[in-house]
């Protein structure tokens, strides 16, 4: 990448980051949650072959277009490529999906990392994708301030792929698909002349908050849904990790900042597993899921403090245990319960929650960084060590919240995902993780 390129790059982050750091309330309110009309009816998202999906394996690529990168809307001159490719989705149907390559100029096609967005949306006009060809919407500011962190991996020789993780439906807190469409994305970006990557090109994962979500679930279905992608892995980094969203809903309630997730992961589980979680909301529950139906995270932060489930449930149903369809979702994504991965992992939580407003400490449940629950990653952690062959470091910041974990993490990461790829010894942390908590799958409760 030219030294011009970086510069212009790091300028438009700097403004991104200024401006993603804008009053959460005044700009949820003074800015659309959806994207213009042109964004939403690009054609190059609609798989239109006269063949089925169901006719191509996974990871085929369906569409291809180089552009140029942009930053809030700004072209830069770092060229993209972009892929419509073949996936699977939460319930194990055929799907349709964006993902895109930036070419390192100093690079070979040999190395590459696959980056995961925290772009943490219900609206796919949010998606990375969206972003970088040109489109700007409130909540795509989050992947153009993450470009920051596409520098020092393109400027090190690594072509990077990102893909739109939640897919086209933007199925927010949906893990399992969150995992398909990244190892899909990396089958795509193989398959492509376009991206010179190939067979041969090594892979890293790397994400934090939404983006460790597919990182994990990425790493964890890749032995048994992509063997051929989880043989080009060298590891995986990520921090502010989601593993049961069940306990990090109960963290979460009553907080100052984070409590928005409750109406979003509603609103994402039920999209994803085609179930209406929204009928057992009463009228003010029915009004924010409304509001947050297509908001980003952006949205949702700080615009609903002291938000809890019972305020928003109708009253028999005060305990979201008593609704079925609830605890089937809720296991279904609990990484406690789904497969260790098999290549060596990084992984890093904060604990300091009370610093972004969220102050519970339930029995079971205990402390977290803010909206991420540190026992829950701890205990996957040490699951990941007695049941995996691969090493797992971990580290807990007992200061940092949430999102000051992350600016310690991200060097971290990618040092030790350089490591990897030089390919030394990886190191452990098994055997020094303190305990955490039980990640057994959910339990039904009878009506309030």
């Amino acid at each position: 990448m030219s030294k011009a390129a970086v510069r212009l790059l790091a300028l438009a982050v700097a403004t991104a980051a200024v401006m993603t750091g804008a009053p959460l309330a005044t700009a949820a309110e003074s800015a659309p949650a959806a994207a213009p009309a042109a964004a939403a009816s690009d054609p190059f998202y609609s798989y239109d072959g006269s063949e089925p999906l169901s006719a191509f394996a996974p990871g085929t690529v369906l569409k291809t277009r180089t552009l140029q990168y942009h930053l809030i809307g700004i072209p830069t001159p770092v060229k993209a490529v972009q892929l419509l490719y073949r996936t699977t989705d939460a319930q194990g149907r055929p799907a349709a999906n964006v993902t895109t390559v930036v070419r390192s100029l100093t690079g070979d096609g040999t190395k590459a990392v696959s980056y995961q967005s925290f772009y943490d949306s219900l609206s796919p006009e949010d998606g990375p994708s969206r972003a970088i060809a040109g489109d700007v919407t409130l909540g795509g500011l989050i992947p153009n301030a993450e470009s920051l962190l596409l520098v020092p991996l393109l400027a090190k020789g690594y072509d990077v792929v990102i893909p739109d993780t939640e897919g086209q439906q933007a199925n927010f807190a949906a893990g399992p698909e969150y995992g398909t469409n990244t190892l899909d994305s990396i089958r795509a970006a193989t398959r492509s002349p376009e991206t010179r990557l190939n067979s041969g090109t090594s892979f890293g994962l790397i994400g934090y908050s939404g983006g460790a979500i597919a990182t994990n679930w990425a790493a964890a279905l890749a032995p048994s849904y992509a063997p051929d992608v989880n043989r080009k892995l060298v590891g995986y980094a990520e921090g502010g990790l989601l593993v049961n969203p069940a306990h990090n809903l109960k963290y979460v309630d009553g907080s100052l900042a984070w409590s928005g997730v409750i109406p979003m992961a509603v609103i994402g589980v039920s999209r994803s597993y085609g179930i209406n979680l929204g009928a057992y909301l009463n009228d003010y529950g029915q009004k924010v899921y409304k509001e947050l139906e297509r908001g980003s995270i952006i949205n949702a932060l700080g615009r609903y403090p002291g938000l809890t489930w019972k305020k928003m449930a109708k009253a028999e149903y005060a305990n979201p245990n008593s609704i079925p369809a609830f605890v089937e979702a809720m296991n279904k994504l609990n990484l406690g319960s789904a497969a260790t991965p098999t290549v060596p992992g990084f992984i890093a939580q904060g604990d300091a929650g009370v610093l972004e407003g969220t102050f519970s400490n339930h029995r079971g449940i205990g402390t977290g960084d803010g909206v991420m629950v540190s026992g829950d990653v701890r205990t996957l952690a040490r699951q990941y060590c007695a049941t995996g062959y691969a090493p797992v470091k971990y580290t807990q910041h007992e200061l940092l919240s949430h999102t000051t974990a992350a600016v310690a993490w991200a060097p971290v990461a990618l040092g030790w995902l350089n490591d990897r790829f030089a390919a030394k010894p990886a190191p452990s942390d098994c055997g020094r993780i303190p305990a955490g908590n039980s990640l057994a799958p959910e339990e039904p409760a009878p009506l309030s």
